[in-house]
């Protein structure tokens, strides 16, 4: 079983790169799709958080705008949430790895690097993108202003930082070209399995 940290800053295209790997018969295990389990109605994060923030839980799920605001307001509101959030994910992706049906693991984490999350991977792939296309990424979803992208890429690390820590290289200007590099990391790891 090989484990494929997947990451890059936001407006990367690391979400779409981790399609064509599923679609490349990789199971994939989604940091943020695992917060939002999470987060939902029954979630194992909601009793936890509504003890310290009742505000924050709307309709028995957690409220991220509402959560939004408590971090804004209460620095240590981030490390709170982190110490109850953290270890949950940490449960999450420990049992995608038990039940995972495939050689190939592949772990989509925004914040790999900063969380020291790299040093439980076989091999990381970065995703990068020219600056200009992220941001225009960024800002067509509509989720956003420019204002908190800016805050959000000023709290991640440099993507360049990110790149050269990394093992592989995925440009996603163009699909063709990240789908190629996507298969030719899918084959390297293959070779390695083979020559292990």
């Amino acid at each position: 079983m090989f484990k494929l940290g997947l990451t890059g800053s936001i407006g990367m295209g690391k979400s779409t790169t981790a399609k064509m790997f599923a679609a490349h018969g990789c199971a994939v295990w989604d940091a943020d799709a695992a917060v939002h389990r999470l987060y939902a109605k029954g979630g194992a994060a909601v009793p936890a958080l509504a003890a310290l923030w009742p505000g924050a839980i709307k309709a028995g799920a957690v409220d991220r705008a509402a959560l939004r605001e408590i971090i804004a307001s209460d620095p240590d509101a981030i490390h709170k949430i982190e110490r109850i959030v953290h270890p949950l994910v940490a449960q999450d992706r420990a049992e995608f790895i038990a039940a995972a049906p495939s050689d190939i693991l592949v772990f989509d984490i925004p914040i790999l690097f900063e969380t020291g999350g790299h040093l439980a991977m076989d091999a990381v792939a970065c995703v990068r993108v020219d600056a200009q296309t992220q941001a225009r990424r960024v800002l067509a979803r509509g989720t956003m202003t420019a204002a908190q992208f800016d805050q959000i890429r000023a709290k991640q690390m440099p993507n360049e930082e990110k790149c050269a820590m990394s093992d592989f290289i995925i440009d996603t200007d163009s699909m063709e070209t990240a789908n190629r590099q996507v298969e030719q990391i899918i084959q390297t790891i293959k070779d390695r399995q083979t020559h292990a």
